[in-house]
This record gives structure tokens, sequence and C-alpha cells, in this order.
């Protein structure tokens, strides 16, 4: 009877840690689809007009990236790899609204969604560096960007925050982010450059 019930814990504990590993998956297919659905969406925006058939495609680009999420090696490339994804998606959507006078050339389409993808890599190593350049700043000059930038936060409310002149702000908040765009570009360039 022990043995028994040692013998189910055993069965259980192994059938709960395979729950583990597909709840990791899950976890971290959630995560890459989080972090990458905004460029996958703007590439199916770029073809597609409706937001409705965009939230569609989307939809199914994320159902065939979740079964086919096992055979991906790379999840640095998860969103490039979302993309091609994409691209069938919105071919075979567009194929099944061939009579609409408004489908664009699948060749045409090809062409916008391979640019979308490698315009989401680059808007994505810019926002990479930006945050490496948000590091360097002094922490009062960083914590004053983000309270500039916060949602629902206005220049002038800062400004009579912080006993300044809107003018004031303004040209302080011009003077930064001139130094992070500085930052940035050198940034990209010493990556362009060979090591």
């Amino acid at each position: 009877m022990i043995f028994e019930n040692r013998m189910s814990d055993f069965r259980l504990s192994g059938s709960l840690r395979g729950m583990d590993d597909s709840a990791d998956n899950h976890e971290a297919f959630l995560k890459l689809l989080l972090r990458h659905e905004p460029t996958v969406r703007a590439a199916i925006r770029a073809v597609v007009r409706r937001a409705e058939d965009v939230d569609e495609i989307m939809q199914a680009v994320s159902l065939v990236a979740w079964r086919k999420f096992d055979s991906l090696t790379d999840h640095e490339g998860f969103g490039s790899w979302a993309c091609v994804i994409a691209r069938y998606e919105v071919l075979k959507f567009q194929r099944g609204r061939a009579r609409d006078r408004f489908v664009l050339d699948e060749a045409l389409v090809e062409q916008i969604l391979e640019e979308a993808a490698s315009d989401g890599e680059a808007r994505r190593e810019r926002l990479s560096l930006l945050e490496r350049c948000l590091e360097k700043l002094p922490e009062a000059r960083r914590k004053l960007l983000l309270q500039v930038y916060s949602p629902g936060r206005t220049t002038r409310a800062v400004a009579e925050q912080l006993g300044k002149s809107e003018d004031a702000l303004y040209q302080l908040l011009r003077r930064l982010r001139l130094e992070l765009k500085q930052c940035v570009e050198q940034g990209l360039s010493n990556e362009g450059s060979p090591a």
C-alpha cells in the first residue's frame, strides 16, 4: 500500500514536472509575443486597412506561432519569425478577399512586410540603445525625463512642481533630448563598425 502511494506520487510529480515545462514554455511564448506584437501588428497594418481585419490576422498569427513555437530554436529571432508567419497569414487573408478592389498585389505585400520586419528589429535596437543612454544620465535628469513623459503629466505641471518656468524646462528637455540622440547615434555607429 505504501509502495503504491509512492508510485502514484512519483507519477503525479512526473506529470507536474511536465506541466511546469509546459507552463515555462507558455510563459516564454507570451513574453515574446507581447514584446514583438506591436511590430507584427504594425507590419500587418501596413498592408491591411481595416482594424478588425488586422485583429483577425494578428489572432491567426498568434495561434500559428503558438502551435509552431516548439520548432523555434532561436528565441531571439521570434520577431522576424512572427513577421514571416504574418506574411503568410496576410496573403491567405487577401486570397480569401480577392474580390475586394483594394487588395494589394502579393509581391508588394511581401515587400512591405519584409521592410516592416527589418524596421522592427532596428526600432528595438534603437530602443535598447536609448535605455542604455538613459541609464548613463544622472539620476535626477533621468527621473525628470520619466516624469515629463509619464502619461497624464503636462510640462506645465512639472515646471510648476519644480519651481521653474515652462520655457526653462523646455530648454532643459531640449538639451537632454539632444544628449540622448547623440548617445544613440554614437551607439549605432559603434555597433556598425567592426570591433
